[in-house]
């Protein structure tokens, strides 16, 4: 069976071919994969090829300035650029029709022709939110894969192919060409330290923008660290630590003098420094962005997950696609646990957790399954609640493959987590232990008057559980996210609950059922001890199937070894997990694609790395912003969800203090804290009586 065209491939040869440059960065992000970034760029076909069989998911970057002889417009709405963009164009006159892209954060670069002489890189000085990609700058190109998930496009029929980049108009040249002979401003004037003093908070991005000027003039490493040795200690309020002074210097000193610029204007400050770019305190984590929840094109799988989907969104009361998905994968699952494995032994044992507001159809693919397994004869094989550890291993003991299917997950965490003996607490255990012994031996406990306790020999335990979203993250403790509990679940969004339909009695359709039967009489292994030790089948996988997820691993081992730098149990705890995810989920497609005969392809690992990339990001997210450390931070959490959640996300004092439902004074004590640590900001504002109070959020302050 030969391999699917990689789109990525196609797109950079056909950009070269047009005698745009090209190079390859990280996939789903922006940071270069060669030696020079953008300074490699080229039009070759032979170098191109390799970079992308070397990395078929890598993104697709092209050089502005002189190197590609283009100029790029970025427009950020988020900053107001839509609106910075209408109001230069009154002013001056309309850009012509040129080629424009929708970037994956629902930005837009648009394309222009160089105009020749120096158009330097810069960021919000031609109007608030639109930056310019100039010399020595690039963007990335469709169909690259933005850091949340989404697919960078052409905006239609304003591709390149379609419309060429327009010449640059000549009120835009004067506006961002500038004389390359002008040196720029000394960061530093007279004597007057005193008088511009560095505050906590502002100290890291303020000496990386010195470095970097300093850099962009060919100063080295040890002229770059005298300087801001000097900095430090007569401006920064307080002192930065020597060590970080000496981070800042060697980090900016890597770059060529003519990257350095790059490297702060395209938003790289966190990849270079370890730290957020505008504002960092030091003590705080670095800023976890919201990817969003899962795109629906990601939740479709080939073969028996997608049509058991189809069939479940056709009968529920209320159609929900990622519960149906949640179901449907749940059910593949089971039926190929013992059964199958991919050649690093990684099995089809997954815990997956479907988050639905209540009356929102969690209920309906638990039915679906359930009466799919009573067809075909495995009803002794499902489990519903977790009465305690020991019930569960029982449970095991009797049928080594399992699917539990429990709503309401969110109490047994609470349970778990309030709970004054080991009942509960062993169930926690049991979990995590039957995870990773997937494809081992189970210990069971020692029982009174029994010799041997026994093991169960490769468990497969499959677990689709149900919850309210809120009452999920409220249920979650510290423990929980670092202990491997919360990296072993797969959780999923299923957000406003869908258009309600009537419901209707329809038989099973006979090709699940006929799937579902071949799995329960699929017995791999030999003789008779296939039924108590199976030796499941190998699922092999293709060469490019085998790079990506070499690719994965290695992006998941960068995020481990950045959280473990700044010190984060929780995201090394996560991303840890995130290779063996990402090839159980892998197995999990094949094996829906094609039950006879299943293959690890290409289309498979894309999905599962995309799919699992993402969700970890989103997983980090949430957790960062909804579980507490102590009832004090939930309040706190509590309170910025209220603003995050509001029209611009402010409120005013009365309407945030109604929506708290918390006292006057625990209210107040709450916002000063917020206010203090950077988190909320409250401006005074003129009414028709007494000066009110509006609350806002400030961008990434909810994020740490």
């Amino acid at each position: 069976m030969s391999e699917s065209p990689n789109p990525l491939l196609e797109a950079a040869l056909a950009y070269a071919r047009m005698g745009l440059p090209v190079f390859p960065c990280a996939p789903g992000r922006k940071a270069p994969l060669t030696d020079n970034g953008f300074r490699d760029a080229t039009t070759d076909e032979a170098t191109v090829r390799k970079w992308w069989r070397d990395n078929p998911r890598a993104n697709i970057g092209m050089p502005t300035g002189t190197a590609s002889g283009l100029i790029v417009l970025d427009i950020d709405p988020r900053h107001g650029g839509d609106t910075g963009l209408d109001a230069l164009q009154s002013r001056h006159e309309k850009l012509p029709d040129t080629a424009e892209s929708i970037t994956g954060d629902g930005g837009r670069h648009i394309f222009i022709r160089h105009p020749g002489g120096c158009v330097p890189c810069s960021q919000g000085e031609l109007t608030p939110g639109v930056d310019v990609k100039g010399d020595g700058g690039y963007v990335v190109l469709p169909p690259s894969i933005h850091p949340n998930g989404n697919e960078y496009t052409w905006a239609e029929p304003l591709a390149i192919p379609d419309v060429p980049p327009a010449a640059c108009p000549s009120w835009l040249v004067e506006l961002v060409c500038k004389d390359a002979t002008a040196a720029p401003q000394s960061p530093t004037s007279g004597d007057a330290d005193d008088a511009n003093p560095i505050p906590d908070g502002q100290r890291n991005s303020t000496l990386a923008r010195l470095a970097g000027g300093m850099r962009r003039h060919g100063m080295s490493r040890a002229e770059i660290l005298a300087a801001l040795q000097v900095t430090n200690q007569s401006r920064c309020r307080p002192p930065l630590p020597d060590a970080e002074v000496e981070r800042i210097a060697a980090s900016v000193a890597r770059y060529a003098p003519d990257a350095v610029s790059v490297a702060l204007a395209e938003d790289h400050y966190e990849q270079i420094f370890g730290a957020r770019r505008d504002e960092k305190r030091e003590g705080d984590m670095p800023a976890l962005a919201d990817p969003g929840p899962l795109p629906d094109e990601l939740l479709r799988m080939p073969g028996f997950v997608g049509e058991l989907m189809d069939h479940c969104l056709e009968t529920a009361p209320y159609p929900s696609p990622v519960m149906a998905f949640c179901g449907a994968l749940a059910l593949q699952a089971f039926l190929a646990g013992r059964r199958v494995r991919d050649p690093a032994d990684n099995r089809t044992n997954v815990y997956l957790l479907g988050l639905a507001h209540s009356a929102a159809g969690k209920d309906w693919p638990r039915k679906v399954n359930t009466r799919i397994v009573h067809e075909i004869g495995m009803a002794g094989w499902l489990g519903e609640r977790f009465a305690s550890g020991e019930g569960v291993q029982d449970a095991l003991f009797a049928s080594p493959c399992m699917l539990f299917q429990t709503d309401e997950i969110d109490g047994i965490l609470q349970s778990i987590n309030k709970a004054k003996d080991a009942r509960h607490e062993s169930i926690m255990s049991t979990l995590l232990t039957l995870y990773s012994a997937s494809n081992s031996v189970f210990p069971m406990r020692r029982k009174a008057g029994k010799e041997s306790p026994g093991v169960i020999d490769q468990p497969n335990l499959v677990i689709l559980g149900t919850a309210i979203p809120n009452h999920y993250y409220q249920a979650l403790s510290e423990r929980m996210l670092t202990n491997g509990f919360f990296a072993r679940m797969i959780i999923l969004e299923a957000g406003k609950r869908g258009t309600g339909q009537e419901p209707s009695i329809r038989d099973l359709p006979p090709r699940i059922l006929e799937t579902a039967h071949w799995w329960a009489d699929f017995r791999p292994g030999n003789g008779n001890l296939e039924q108590w030790h199976p030796v499941p089948a190998v699922v092999e996988q293709t060469k490019q199937a085998l790079d990506v997820l070499v690719e994965t691993r290695v992006e998941a081992e960068t995020e481990y070894d950045r959280a473990e730098a700044n010190g984060d149990p929780v995201g090394t705890t996560v991303w840890g997990r995130v290779s063996e995810q990402a090839r159980k989920l892998a197995l999990l497609h094949a094996v829906s694609e094609n039950h006879t005969k299943p293959r690890i392809g290409l289309a498979a690992v894309q999905w599962a790395s995309r799919f699992v990339l993402h969700q970890t990001r989103r997983m980090l997210y949430m957790a960062s912003s909804h579980v507490a450390d102590n009832p004090f931070h939930a309040e706190c959490l509590k309170l910025m969800q209220k603003l995050r959640d509001a029209p611009g996300q402010e409120l005013s004092h009365q309407v945030l203090l109604k929506r708290m439902k918390i006292n006057a004074k625990d209210f107040r004590d709450l916002i000063e804290t917020l206010v203090q640590r950077g988190d909320v900001a409250a401006t005074q504002v003129p009414t028709s009586g007494r000066t009110g109070v509006i609350y806002r959020l400030i961008a990434g302050g909810e994020e740490r």
